[in-house]
């Protein structure tokens, strides 16, 4: 099964928000920039009020990697791991929910996958896939 995520005190907005299925990330109220991965306050402006902002989850695929063996911890095969380009303009690594790998400039969405003790983590799917 799928590894739990590593829950902090500033990711733990993150992790809520994919449990209850929504795809959010850290907006800096003086400056109205997006930023991910979750870190106490702004990389632009060092600002520390912050808010969350809903995300579209509609993202292209930049790059892909697969571990060949031994498979990835909590899997009986490696997924593919990508980097993406989220419709927002941030840059996010997260797992390709297939059995063959992505194209590079594929339109994708983001789905949420179930880890071992029932939480929830991004994973991203072909637009359009069900």
């Amino acid at each position: 099964m799928r590894p739990d995520p590593i829950q902090r005190i500033d990711t733990a907005f993150f992790w809520d928000a994919c449990a209850r299925g929504e795809f959010v990330a850290q907006k800096c109220e003086p400056c109205n920039k997006l930023w991910h991965p979750p870190r106490p306050m702004c990389p632009d402006c060092h600002s520390v009020e912050k808010t969350t902002q809903a995300l579209s989850g509609k993202a292209t695929v930049l790059s892909w990697a697969r571990q060949v063996r031994p498979a990835s911890f909590g899997f009986e095969e490696s997924p593919f791991v990508i980097l993406v380009e989220l419709e927002e303009g941030l840059r996010m690594v997260s797992n390709f929910d297939s059995d063959t790998p992505p194209d590079i400039g594929m339109a994708v969405e983001v789905g949420f996958a179930q880890t071992k003790s029932g939480k929830a983590v991004p994973i991203f799917k072909a637009a359009g896939a069900s």
